[in-house]
């Protein structure tokens, strides 16, 4: 095994086979050691027959560096990067262009110029369009499906067996000089320094320059930037411990970099200084500031709509920042001359249940009645959407009197504003197509559940009310609340012609009420107590529409959309008001068979 200094000499040598200058002294300026050490660990090598009297490395040499050969290199690009709105909503991050170079294919580059080949790249987000770097460039494709809700110990759980002697790159670095050698002595990960306070994961190490801690912030700092190369010695014992702790929602959730601090004693790394040229953009901001040109010729349907409508320059545009996540959209926030905006996305697959014209009839609507005065444009057919931000704005409180009060009047008066829309939120054929899309189900009461329902839907069709302009989702995110007290209702996707119940119902699916305190937020809706069949009808639709939002989440689930407690919350309460209201409705009849059938 050579030492770290004979391994430096060695490599140099090899790497400048045909140098005609190659001497002693030019290896002591080009390996940054002193003269008196080069001729000492010339003599050693000479000795070991790894090198010859003219410096040239021998067939013994070159058998003495294999063991340092880098074998592979696996390249992470599975992952949304969602901090790079709006152009991460278009393309994967990797497929960006930087000063004339698409980022992953300008890294296969360099790793292949380093004569590096065996080249793996982890893809998942919009993976079709990574597809073509199989035949162009002749890398090995690996799909990580569960990129969305895992971070990249996934990815490496996936090629675990493939670590060796490994490079571990991010397909969205980009490096100013090629970085990748074809022998590395030993594991380390790449950082530069800062002087000024980072954010970034900074470490710390002993003399001879092994990290001993990984901590995030910090200022005069060396922080991990970059790409990581794995030794066949870190990669056996790191592949153990991801296997061993991958079942840890803290494993999967967190990076691969806070396993290795976790283990870091363990786990033999080292720092690998460089002096800049490392790349790695957050945000566009970021990328502007080092790619001038980048906004001006940026190829982005997203800029083009957000210019058309403002009658702006894609270079106006600035501070974008992605938003919350909602259930089925992405947005982000942007400013333009001065002004802020909120873009919003809509999600994937959204097209197969959001009625778009409509949804854009309904905020022309809202925007009359004065229940959404934020609204600026929206498409009618793509449903991406432009509205002014709401500073420092907050959400509904569902037990703040004066909030519901406000939101109840705003559903008051678009029930009895007498406008129409052309789309109906019709919530039996609604029901009927998410139930047609989870067939395969084999929940335990799927079917008890159904039943119910059918027959709740039958009375709730004998009390013939009058359809009427709908929100169909009035949850407590969607009424926002500005500085000054403003509440505006927001989201407008579900909007459709139907019965007011559907409002009600959403209202209370989404809170945390009891029935008592349900039916007295009825009385604030109706302005007066509700009559007997008020209160059997406003609270069969809180039934019907949980159980409407239990099946849409469940079909969301089913395409991997994660929704939370709400898919409990919305089941229980499906049962709940269900068997409440069926008890009201059968008690006035006096027969639970007096009432007409109302097929699901």
């Amino acid at each position: 095994m050579l030492t770290k200094n004979q391994f430096d000499v060695l490599y140099y040598a090899v790497t400048h086979t045909n140098d005609v200058r190659l001497s002693q002294r030019s290896l002591a300026q080009r390996t940054g050691k002193s003269l008196g050490s080069v001729n000492s660990l010339v003599k050693q090598l000479s000795a070991l027959g790894y090198i010859d009297s003219a410096i040239q490395v021998t067939a013994s040499g070159l058998a003495a560096l294999e063991p340092y050969r880098v074998t592979n290199a696996v390249i992470m690009a599975a992952g949304m990067s969602s901090r790079f709105a709006p152009l991460s909503y278009e393309k994967p991050k990797a497929l960006l262009q930087v000063k004339g170079d698409i980022l992953i294919e300008r890294e296969i580059r360099q790793l292949q110029e380093a004569g590096i080949h065996d080249i793996t790249v982890v893809i998942g987000y919009m993976k079709e369009k990574l597809f073509y770097l199989e035949d162009r460039f002749g890398v090995k494709l690996v799909i990580n499906e569960d990129y969305y809700r895992y971070n990249n110990p996934s990815t490496l759980m996936l090629v675990k067996d493939q670590l060796a002697n490994t490079y571990i790159c991010s397909s969205d670095n980009y490096f100013e000089f090629n970085p990748f050698e074809p022998y590395v002595y030993q594991a380390y990960y790449s950082t530069m320094y800062t002087e000024e306070k980072t954010e970034e994961y900074c470490v710390s190490t002993d003399r001879k320059g092994r990290i001993t801690g990984v901590h995030i912030g910090g200022s005069d700092t060396w922080y991990m930037l970059g790409h990581a190369y794995f030794d066949r010695r870190f990669s056996e014992k790191f592949s153990e411990i991801l296997t061993n702790e991958y079942e840890n929602a803290v494993t999967r959730n967190g990076l691969w970099e806070d396993l290795f601090a976790r283990y870091v004693r363990e786990l033999e790394m080292y720092i690998r200084k460089w002096p800049g040229g490392l790349h790695e953009f957050d945000s566009l901001d970021e990328l502007r500031t080092f790619d001038s040109a980048y906004i001006a010729n940026v190829d982005s349907y997203i800029f083009d709509n957000i210019c058309e409508v403002l009658h702006c320059t894609p270079d106006s545009i600035h501070g974008i920042t992605p938003l919350k996540a909602g259930l089925t959209n992405l947005s982000f926030h942007f400013t333009c001359d001065g002004k802020n905006y909120v873009y919003r996305h809509p999600g994937a697959g959204t097209e197969n249940y959001i009625d778009r014209p409509t949804e854009a009839e309904a905020m022309n609507i809202a925007k009359k009645l004065g229940l959404d005065d934020t609204f600026i444009y929206i498409d009618p057919v793509k449903g991406w959407k432009i509205s002014h931000f709401i500073e420092d704005a907050s959400t509904l409180n569902y037990h703040n009197e004066d909030q519901v009060r406000t939101a109840m009047n705003m559903l008051r008066r678009l029930h009895t504003s007498g406008m129409t829309m052309h789309g109906k939120f019709d919530i039996r054929t609604k029901i009927n197509n998410f139930i047609d899309k989870l067939q395969d189900t084999d929940i335990t009461g799927f079917g008890e559940l159904q039943e119910m329902m059918q027959t709740l839907y039958g009375y709730l069709c004998q009390d013939e009310v009058a359809p009427c302009p709908c929100h169909c989702d009035s949850y407590d995110p969607n009424f926002l609340l500005d500085r000054k007290g403003k509440m505006y209702l927001i989201d407008w996707e579900y909007a459709g012609m139907s019965d007011p119940g559907c409002d009600f119902g959403t209202f209370v699916a989404c809170s945390d009420y009891s029935a008592e305190e349900a039916e007295h937020v009825l009385a604030i809706y109706l302005d007066h107590e509700p009559t007997s069949g008020e209160r059997r009808h406003y609270l069969g639709y809180v039934a019907m529409t949980s159980y409407f939002w239990y099946l849409w989440a469940l079909y969301q689930e089913k395409c991997s959309k994660h929704v939370g407690e709400y898919l409990y919350i919305w089941y229980k309460y499906s049962k709940q008001y269900g068997q409440l209201a069926l008890q009201l409705y059968e008690d006035n009849d006096g027969t639970s068979n007096n009432h007409k059938e109302g097929k699901l």
